[in-house]
């Protein structure tokens, strides 16, 4: 079974490139070559996507193997199959990663445990239950990588197929 997904380097310096190639050329088991082009979002860094194929569970490898990169921005996606829900992965130097269940349409699935630990942290006082369930959405990664996101309009994209 596979699936099929998307990988957006938002932003990364120059010196990286290269390694962020090699990074994901190890996950996919296929050399990569990505078409970097500059992102004006954040003059002096590098963006560029690449569209995946291969089996449930490429995107949180693909994710695994470029969350150490600090001065790196980069979003993962994959779409639900028969056998697995899809998922999104976002980064951010500041943030850290944002890991969500994505269902058939793309919309975020939260866990009821998370939603019932949000209520129960909202409850005692500790937060307010929109902040909790703004971070259950993903939202301030969303907020940090939406000019970005814009900023990549028109780059081209490339597939490439997992070697299974």
């Amino acid at each position: 079974m596979t699936t099929r997904g998307v990988l957006y380097v938002h932003s990364a310096p120059r010196a990286l490139c290269p390694h962020v190639e090699w990074a994901v050329a190890g996950v996919l088991g296929a050399r990569v070559g990505l078409d970097w082009i500059k992102q004006p979002a954040s003059p002096g860094t590098w963006r560029a996507e690449l569209s995946w194929q291969g089996e449930p569970g490429t995107a949180s490898k693909l994710a695994s193997a470029l969350r150490g990169w600090r001065m790196l921005r980069f979003e993962v996606t994959s779409e639900p199959c028969s056998t697995a829900e899809g998922e999104r992965y976002s980064s951010t130097p500041e943030l850290g990663i944002f890991h969500a269940v994505t269902g058939m349409h793309g919309d975020i699935l939260i866990p009821e445990d998370r939603l019932r630990a949000a209520v129960d942290r909202a409850a005692r006082g500790e937060t307010e239950l929109e902040a909790e369930i703004s971070k259950l959405l993903g939202k301030p990664w969303d907020d940090e990588l939406e000019p970005f996101r814009y900023a990549g309009e028109g780059a081209p994209v490339r597939w490439l197929h997992q070697v299974v």
